[in-house]
C-alpha cells in the first residue's frame, strides 16, 4: 500500500471505500485492486449516487446486495451485520 509517515506497513482486514459524488469508477477500481493484493480480506464500496453497494472478496467475484440484503463481516469481523438500506437512509 502506500509509503511514508502517515502510511500504515500492513493491509487492513476490511475497506469501506465511500465513493463520493466527484469520483469515478476506474480510480476506485485501482485502489480495490491494490486492497485486494495487499492482502485485504473484504472490501465494500459504497456509491451513494448510484445507490448500491459492492462487496469485494480475494480469488472471487464482486458481489453487489440489493438494499434488501444484509452485509456482514464474515470470519474478518465476526457479528458486524448492517442492513444495506440504512446505508443509504
Amino acid at each position: 500500500m502506500g509509503e511514508g509517515p502517515g502510511y500504515w506497513p500492513a493491509a487492513p482486514d476490511l475497506v469501506v471505500e465511500v465513493m463520493s459524488p466527484s469520483d469515478r469508477l476506474t480510480p476506485v477500481a485501482k485502489k480495490v485492486r491494490d486492497w485486494l493484493e495487499a492482502g485485504t480480506r473484504i472490501v465494500i464500496v459504497v456509491n451513494s449516487r448510484r445507490r448500491n453497494v459492492t462487496v469485494h472478496k480475494p480469488d472471487e467475484e464482486p458481489t453487489i446486495p440489493t438494499e434488501e440484503d444484509t452485509l456482514d463481516g464474515g470470519d474478518v469481523v465476526p457479528g458486524w451485520e448492517m442492513p444495506v438500506k440504512n446505508i443509504f437512509n
